[in-house]
């Protein structure tokens, strides 16, 4: 419940509207409390005194107040619905902005359907407590505090009598409300592993289909929701259970008002208008209190949907700018590792150690390397993905802990081994790092990228728009288009994580020249696989279980007996292999024979 109470930060704003809905709910309290007074006198002063002026004036009244009422409702119920969905707007936004923030290694443990359960579902509980349940919660103890204060004004005996059952009630509700809150809790995590399992289900379409893994996918997914529906069915057998209590309740109270109150009437210590008025009164509240196990139901998921809420807010960055931080003027590219170590969380050993390199500006730097040997986890210390958990990580001098981290990132370019496009326009996802930029400026980063030709043959050139992670483009197209994008931003620092990877030899080729020009004026780290791409660097890092074993320039390191080397000859092996392969059949069959041979990119 304290997560719930929580909310309160998100009323602030809305504290004049909070108010004002607070004097209608008062106003219409306090006229719907004179409606048994009015009662109590037309069968008092109307009816048994033969009064019929009296009794249409009352009816008059009534329908007046009835009237009034129903307009002071409208305006509530809106203003109601108006804060929550304010505050469901904040909540999700601030939700959001948080998780922008977030770091790497967040992200690496928390899965995307739960993510978007807690900024939806678990909001809309929140929301929706806050435009209904609550104002219905407030309703309820002002009318019983209202009506409690009248019954005891006029008969404090009878009124002991007519409210003795919500004891009882209220101990069921408390007891409920602290059993709902643990159930919901369970029914959101059930629904965000469901979310989770359909969105891995939709994202990985292709391979399921290629595994013909259909029912396999269906099993699973059916396990999942069904522990969803066994927990959903655990919360409404426990509410199941609690209806009929609380309605048994307020038929006893009934029962005490007209067997007491009869009593009474006969033995002259009470009129019959007074044990009408306060059977109204108990009526009154009959409705409210039996809603009182709805409402405890959607506090209860409200409750856990602020807890799932702020397990997220709660959740610090890792990695965020120093309160004292050094926004960075526009950077040489001078780049330093000094006796960093990694470690990632839950590994037990360490991903990086002893890594000691000087990478001077404008200078090309090529890290190969077996996979898993540390080279993406190298290059992602330079934007700060991940904090060293040794040493220190320096661009033009200054350790990156210490710089504003917006300032840092806006200067360094990056296309990861996986190419993420934004179900928007090519000229979008081009554009999104320079939000800024011309299109004449869009045009030639894509020209750069050998992604322009392709482009403009498609049938809306550059306002085509690619599908979900830029699924309806080739892996080429989609790299080609990464490029671009990270060559808009005219960074000073340029990583390409195994950026080559998805384009065919002759594509790469076209790519690679446009690179080497606009390599020029900036310092540059290059991962692959192929020898082919890094040959020409500045600096070859050769990188084993963590570590750089070998460092040099491609011939350096072609003369020294190593790693380097052994990778170096298993490629040309296969090339020269691939070469024999063509001038045996060109002697045996001629060059027709070429069209059976199997095409191999890596050679």
């Amino acid at each position: 419940m304290k997560n719930l109470l929580r909310i309160r930060l998100f009323l602030k704003p809305y504290t004049r509207e909070i108010l004002l809905n607070l004097v209608i709910l008062l106003t219409m309290t306090g006229l719907s409390l004179v409606v048994p007074r009015i009662i109590q006198g037309v069968i008092d002063d109307g009816l048994l005194k033969g009064q019929t002026a009296y009794i249409v004036r009352a009816a008059l009244l009534l329908l007046g107040l009835g009237l009034f009422s129903s307009a002071l409702g409208l305006v509530q119920r809106y203003l109601a619905q108006w804060i929550a969905s304010h505050i469901g707007y904040d909540l999700r936004n601030q939700l959001y902005d948080h998780i922008q923030y977030m770091s790497f290694t967040f992200h690496d443990h928390a899965q995307t359907g739960q993510l978007i359960s807690r900024c939806i579902e678990d909001v809309r509980a929140i929301q929706d407590f806050a435009g209904s349940s609550l104002i219905e919660w407030i309703q309820l103890i002002l009318l019983s505090a209202g009506i409690a204060a009248l019954m005891l004004t006029d008969n404090w005996q009878m009124a002991l009598i007519a409210l003795s059952p919500m004891i009882p009630l209220l101990w069921v509700a408390a007891n409920f409300g602290n059993r709902i809150t643990v159930l919901f809790y369970k029914v959101d995590n059930a629904l965000g592993d469901l979310s989770a399992r359909l969105q891995e289900n939709v994202s990985g379409a292709q391979v399921v289909r290629a595994f013909a893994r259909e029912k396999h996918e269906i099993a699973r997914f059916d396990e999942m929701n069904k522990t969803y529906y066994q927990a959903r069915l655990t919360v409404v057998s426990n509410w199941a259970t609690i209806m009929p209590t609380t309605s048994w309740l307020i038929t006893a109270g009934t029962i005490l008002i007209l067997w007491f109150g009869g009593r009474m009437v006969l033995a002259g210590t009470m009129t019959v208008g007074e044990v009408v008025a306060f059977n109204a009164y108990l009526l009154m509240l009959a409705a409210p209190a039996q809603q009182m196990t709805w409402l405890v139901n959607a506090g209860g998921e409200a409750a856990a949907g602020a807890q799932r809420a702020w397990e997220i807010l709660d959740h610090l960055p890792e990695i965020e700018s120093a309160p004292d931080a050094v926004k960075l003027p526009v950077l040489t590219g001078e780049v330093e590792f000094r006796d960093v170590a990694l470690k990632y969380l839950e590994e037990k050993k360490d991903s990086l150690t002893e890594i000691n390199v000087r990478v001077e500006k404008n200078q090309i730097v090529a890290l190969i390397g077996a996979t898993g040997s540390g080279k993406t986890s190298l290059i992602n210390l330079i934007p700060r993905f991940y904090d060293v958990t040794e040493g220190g990580v320096l661009v033009d001098g200054q350790d990156v802990r210490k710089v504003d981290l917006i300032s840092l990132r806006k200067q360094i370019g990056i296309v990861l081994q996986t190419s993420l496009l934004f179900s928007d326009s090519i000229r979008e996802n081009i554009r999104y790092g320079r939000p800024g930029a011309s299109d004449a400026e869009i045009v030639a980063a894509a020209k750069a990228a050998q992604a322009h030709d392709f482009i403009v043959s498609m049938p809306h050139g550059y306002e085509t728009v690619v599908g979900e992670r830029g699924i309806t483009l080739s892996g080429g197209q989609r790299q080609r288009v990464a490029i671009a994008r990270a060559l808009l931003m005219d960074p000073r620092i340029l990583i390409l994580d195994d950026s080559l990877s998805s384009v065919d030899t002759q594509t790469e080729k076209l790519i690679q020249e446009a690179l080497d020009r606009l390599m020029e004026g900036r310092t540059t780290f290059v991962i692959a696989h192929r020898l082919s791409t890094v040959r020409r660097a500045d600096l070859i890092l050769v990188m084993d279980n963590g570590r750089i074993v070998q460092r040099g320039k491609h011939a350096e390191l072609l003369a020294q007996d190593g790693l380097y080397r052994e990778i170096h000859d298993l490629q040309l092996q296969a090339t020269e292999q691939f070469l024999n392969d063509v001038e045996q059949l060109e002697t045996t069959e001629g060059p027709a024979s070429l069209e059976k041979l199997p095409h191999d990119e890596e050679a």
